[in-house]
Parts: structure tokens; sequence; C-alpha cells
């Protein structure tokens, strides 16, 4: 046997601390950042909050321009899957961004005037209806005390008014378990004897004794505004408040139709609740053993009362979505462009502390101080790698955003039916990065328009081949089923199968089963519950 020597060359890929804390912020929403910026204040002593503009860190915006390495590539993959993207679309106009460039000098600066301050130039039962700014349904007349009840919880407008009733000491405290075991629709979602199990366990005398109680407490939380709260069904829910109006119009002889109807759709929520979702008049007429008619106008109060009794006092501010990039309208006419800025609102200011720098600075370390000086330096550097990636998150949304704006330029002009289709890649290819960057970046991302506020996700969609040979984004495709559907008649809505050929007039290749998909995405029903009896 002989021996030999053999060259092997070989590439080893690491993630350097600074690449995966890049990495990790790049995908944060703007809520986790704000939390990852909080939890490194506490603790980095280095790094301080600002509230002054601070002339922002050079470092590298041109260089990011350039093709990725395939070390980076591979680093990025490793870290992310590159899966699914949701598909669709909106956005448009010009875009004029200047990007203010960075530079590559990654060198160790004692003095502390970095910051990552980047300043800025400067229907029936829950329809398909556009969300309002105040989230009042459009009327800028409220009164105070509907807008005071809209900003509080179910559970404290509930005990507000519990404390009005005079109970002894286990009734009220009944009452008050029943109120916090309330969902966020106002249904109890438990039943009697679970809650009294759960409370007594094995106690069968005590399990007795709460479910009495916890009785009498139902029956008082259901006499409480909102009607219908702490139903465990939709039936009782629907029950409670057709006995309501029973109850407001009982002396008014002039009211007599109407309790007949009430009457009738009373008896309608004692069936299955199937019967009355497909509308089945004929079925609901023979169990009921009144006319179709009337069984008609029953179908019609019911929809008009409130399934979710909680739904209205649910926290606003869970729906509020602050934009992380701004789409400005510029100019008028044919000549106008969008330009997109940088939200400064969300953009941290942040810069190192220019004395502890100093300080560190300054100190010569000996001895046994070695150590706790090495790893002060430690935490100085952390707090500048800290501030540059935060800059380089800002950077890459906003490259990313300047090139959907300019992708979808239409959009802004004609609408979303003007969408056309995009994918990730073509990002990518754009700007010389990688897909999981343009992944992460658009994940959690959104983007202020004229029109509103959207996702970055939004603008990408699918394509669907048409008669000339293009392709019409999925969005649009989208807008235009909307559109077909408000324009179609009550009594005779459109199928699936006839928007499918509708859209084949247009020129567009789209299946019935597309179709479906599409309309059920738009939270559409199907043509049978959107029939008008």
């Amino acid at each position: 046997m002989k021996q030999g020597l053999s060259l092997r060359v070989s590439q080893h890929l690491a993630l350097t601390p600074q690449l995966q804390q890049s990495i990790k912020l790049l995908q944060l929403s703007t809520l986790e950042l704000s939390q990852e910026v909080d939890q490194m204040l506490d603790d980095n002593p280095f790094l301080e909050r600002t509230a002054d503009e601070v002339a922002r860190e050079e470092f590298g915006l041109p260089q990011a321009d350039t093709p990725v390495r395939g070390d980076d590539l591979a680093a990025e993959s490793a870290t992310h899957s590159v899966a699914d993207y949701a598909m669709e679309s909106k956005a448009v106009a010009e875009s004029d961004t200047e990007v203010t460039p960075l530079s590559a000098d990654d060198s160790q600066s004692w003095e502390g005037d970095g910051s990552a301050t980047l300043s800025p130039d400067d229907s029936e039962w829950g329809g398909d209806a556009k969300a309002h700014a105040n989230n009042l349904g459009g009327d800028d007349d409220a009164d105070v005390a509907e807008l005071g009840r809209m900003q509080q919880s179910l559970q404290s407008y509930l005990h507000g008014q519990a404390l009005a009733l005079h109970l002894g000491e286990e009734d009220a405290a009944a009452l008050r378990f029943l109120i916090e075991s309330l969902n966020d629709d106002g249904y109890l979602e438990d039943s009697l004897l679970s809650l009294a199990k759960g409370l007594a366990g094995d106690d069968t005398e005590q399990v007795e004794q709460l479910l009495h109680h916890f009785t009498v407490a139902l029956s008082l939380l259901q006499s409480l505004e909102p009607v219908g709260v702490a139903a465990r069904t939709l039936a009782e829910c629907l029950s409670l408040q057709l006995r309501a109006l029973l109850a407001q119009h009982g002396a008014d002889a002039a009211q007599k139709p109407l309790l007949a109807v009430v009457k009738v759709a009373l008896r309608i929520c004692t069936h299955p609740m199937d019967l009355l979702a497909r509308r089945d008049v004929k079925r609901l007429s023979q169990l009921c053993h009144v006319p179709e008619a009337l069984i008609r106008e029953a179908i019609a109060l019911i929809a008009r009362l409130e399934p979710k009794p909680g739904r209205r006092f649910c926290d606003v501010e869970r729906n509020v979505v602050v934009p992380d990039v701004l789409v400005v309208k510029v100019g008028h006419g044919p000549q106008a462009k969008f330009q997109v800025r940088l939200n400064a609102e969300v953009m941290p200011r942040l810069r190192v502390h220019d004395i502890y720098a100093n300080a560190l600075r300054q100190h010569k370390s000996t001895g046994s101080d070695a150590s706790t000086h090495a790893a002060l330096q430690q935490r100085l550097q952390e707090a500048r790698w800290f501030i540059k990636n935060i800059q380089q998150r800002f950077d890459t949304i906003l490259r990313v955003s300047s090139a959907i704006v300019e992708r979808q330029k239409n959009f802004f002009t004609h609408g979303e039916m003007a969408m056309r289709p995009l994918v990730l890649r073509e990002i990518a290819d754009e700007l010389g990065l990688h897909e999981s960057t343009i992944s992460r970046v658009t994940t959690a991302k959104y983007m202020g328009t004229p029109f509103g506020t959207f996702e970055l996700k939004y603008f990408f969609g699918s394509g669907l081949g048409t008669e000339s040979g293009g392709n019409a984004s999925s969005t649009a495709v989208r807008a235009l089923i909307k559109q077909f559907i408000a324009a179609e008649q009550p009594k005779k809505p459109l199928s699936d199968n006839q928007i499918s050929e509708m859209l084949k007039e247009q020129g567009i290749d789209c299946a019935r089963r597309t179709v479906a998909k599409y309309r059920e995405g738009l939270r559409i029903a199907t043509a049978s519950l959107r029939k008008t009896l």
C-alpha cells in the first residue's frame, strides 16, 4: 500500500452574529422591532435613544446594489426557506425615490455618532364592507356615549351594569365569573355544569350549589345589554333578541304584524340552523306550519339581528396597522408621480452613548481588568452592529418598496383591476437580492397609499392566461369577480359557472373551481345564499 498526498479544497459557511442579527431584524414586524429595540436598550448600556435627528451612519447601499455573493445566498437559504408566498397584488405609480448611499466602512469607531434614524424626504351578517378610519361605521356624528362604549371591553361594560343589581355575595360572584368566561363574540362556550366542576372538582354537593348560582346568574346576565349576550348557541342568541322585540312591542296594537313575524322567527330558531342558512323556505314552512311568505319575512327579520353581540366591543386597537413606508403623490394629471418614503414614526432613533464610549476609549486595561475591558468592548461593538442592522433593514424595505411601486405603477392610476402579475423572483433579480430576502421584507411590512394600507405581499400575485397570450393578475381577477357580483340581480345571483363564462368573455381563462376559490377568499357567499327572497 502506497502512501500519497492529496489536496482537497472545501468551503465552509458560517453565519456571523452580525449576519444572524441582520436576518432576524429584517423579518420582524414593526411591533416586534419595537420590542426588540426596547430589549436591547435595557441590556446594552452603550445604546441610547435620541429624540433629535442625528446624521445617519453611511455603510453601503451602493454595495447592496451589486449582485449577491454565492456564500450570502447560501446563508440566506440556510436560515429561511422560500416556500409559499402570498399571491395577491395591488400597487403603482412611478417612483422617483432617492436612496441615500451608504458606505461599506465597518471599522470600529469609538465616537458615539451612529444613528438608526433614516430621515424621510418627508349585507348580511358581516358583509364585505370597507373598514372606516374611526371603526364606527362612517358616522362622524356618533354621540360621545357610544364612542366611549366602543373603547371599552365587553366584560367592563357588563360589570358596570352588574353594579346596579342588588345581589347576594355568592350570586354576585357567580355573575362576575360568568362575565369573565364569555368569549370575544359574547358567547358562553362552556356549559354551566363544566364550569361548576372546574371550580368544585369532585365535590358533588358544592357542584350542585355552584350550578344553582350559575343558573341564576346566567338568567340575569342574559337580561343585560347587549341583547343576546351569554348565549350558548346561535339559536339561543337569536331567540334572546327576538324575545326582547316581543317584550318591547308586545303592548303596541299597531305592531301586531311585526309581532306575528317575530313569533314565526322564534319557531324557526327551534329548528336546525342549517335550514335557515340554506334558506330552505319550503322545509321551514312545513315544520312551522305557516305560509312561505311569512317564512320569508321571518328570515329577513332574523338576518337583521346581531349574531355576535360582543363584536362591537372588540379592541379597536388590534386592527390598527402602522405602515412602514408611505406612497405620496407628487404632481397632478398625467405628469403625476408617486414617491416612496419611509415612515419616520416607526423608525427608532438610536445612537451609541457618547459618555460611555469615550470613557471606555480612555480607560487602559491592565491585569484583572483586561477581561472586563474586553467584555465592554464587545458590548460596544454589539451596539454599533444593532444600529447598523436597523439601518440596513429600513434601507432594504425602501428599496424593495420602490421596486414594487415601479412595477405596479398602473394600480394608482387605474385601480386594482390594472394589477399585473408579479413574483418575488422579479424583484430579487432587479435588486440583486435573494428571494428569501424579498420574502422577509414583504412579510408583516405595510405600505400606506392614497387608497389605503396594504401588506407588501399584496402586490404579488400569480398570473392567469388570456386570449391575447398575456397574463392577468389574480388580484385583478378577484376585483372583476367582486365587480360582477356587486352588479348582479339580487333575485338572480350569478353562479360560479356564469362568472367563469363572463371572465372568458373578457379574455381571461378562469375555471369554475378557480372562481369558487377566489370568491371564498373574498368571503362572498354562494349564489343560493346571496339570493334575495
